[in-house]
């Protein structure tokens, strides 16, 4: 642990780090640091007491000493789990990383804290492997990519373990980010109330009040899952279309109950549905409505969900831990809505 109250060692860092900085012309640096002090002491100060705020403060110097003069490279920090991502670290810091737990499910959790406090353009978000090394638990490719785009979307799989599916799902993904990115990081965000205890509702509403992107995140299903309403709010008056963002379902998500619609019998673990899941998926829900921003605010019926009566295009199929994105976007005076 280095003394950063010194002046000596701040200055024996800023040259050192500066010089790797510029000889390997960086334009991306991230700030980890993974141990808490557990016995702070410096030998420069007279009252041991002042530590903690002195060495902050010494933290603090250095970054500016170093990324101040080296504007074009982004600084990401980290982390929440850490207690640093504080608005200090935001001076030099315009992204830090939320916590390395990537399960989206615990994310609902750990991004709707933060966004108390944080613009999700500051929030680092990953969408990572399943099952998730914090938790086990396995959450649809979609709900993982849901969640991470309401920050800083990132990805951390290894692309020679996708299948074919997972790829061009995952290519679907960034493109949608890029083409809404500004509305999910620079517009308003809020949490919508929800009125079921397995519902977590995100929405994020661009500058100028037309277009809306919301997340609808459901952690446990229950059997015969009662309607749902799709909520907005914060929209201009006047007529909107909405619609959900394509997803897949993969073949392995329903196991054994394949079986219910084939004319022959698969083992659900076997070779033939397993080269399938690769290379075929199933096209989830996709609704469409167009209604005003008064029947937005009070609440939009969706289709239903599963509930044992087979796969159908008009039945959204969200199980544990699955969700959708809605984007709502404003209908211009004498617009053709198609459909």
């Amino acid at each position: 642990m280095l003394d950063l109250c010194s002046s000596e060692v701040r200055d024996y860092i800023v040259d050192n780090v500066g010089a790797i900085l510029d000889e390997a012309n960086l334009s991306y640096v991230k700030w980890d640091m993974n141990r808490h002090i557990t016995e702070g002491y410096s030998p420069g100060l007279e009252n041991q007491g002042e530590f903690c705020h002195r060495y902050i403060m010494g933290l603090y110097d250095v970054l500016s000493r170093l990324f101040r003069p080296r504007a074009h490279i982004l600084l990401e920090s980290c982390s929440s789990g850490g207690n640093r991502f504080d608005l200090g670290m935001l001076c030099f810091s315009p992204q830090i990383w939320s916590s390395d737990d990537t399960d989206p499910v615990e994310r609902l959790k750990i991004q709707t804290g933060l966004s108390y406090l944080y613009p999700l353009s500051v929030m680092g978000a990953h969408v990572s492997e399943a099952p998730h090394q914090q938790t086990l638990r396995a959450t649809p490719l979609a709900s993982r990519f849901h969640a991470a785009c309401f920050g800083c979307l990132g990805y951390e799989l290894d692309l020679k373990y996708l299948s074919p599916e997972e790829k061009k799902d995952i290519a679907e993904q960034i493109k949608f980010y890029k083409k809404y990115r500004r509305v999910l990081q620079y517009g308003t965000f809020s949490r919508v109330k929800t009125y079921k205890t397995n519902k977590v509702i995100w929405q994020s509403v661009s500058i100028d009040k037309k277009t809306a992107v919301t997340g609808f995140f459901q952690t446990l299903a229950t059997a015969a899952e009662s309607g749902d309403r799709l909520t907005v709010t914060g929209l201009t008056e006047g007529m909107y279309k909405i619609r959900t963002r394509p997803q897949r379902i993969y073949l392995e998500r329903f196991g054994g109950l394949v079986n219910h619609i084939l004319p022959v019998k698969l083992d659900p673990d076997g070779l033939v549905l397993h080269t399938a899941n690769r290379i075929y998926s199933l096209n989830n829900c996709e609704e469409a409505y167009v209604c005003s921003d008064a029947a937005l605010q009070a609440g939009l019926p969706l289709n239903n969900q599963f509930s044992g009566t087979g796969y159908n295009k008009n039945i959204r199929m969200l199980g544990d831990f699955g969700s959708d994105l809605y984007i709502t976007e404003f209908v211009e005076k004498g617009e053709i809505i198609d459909g």
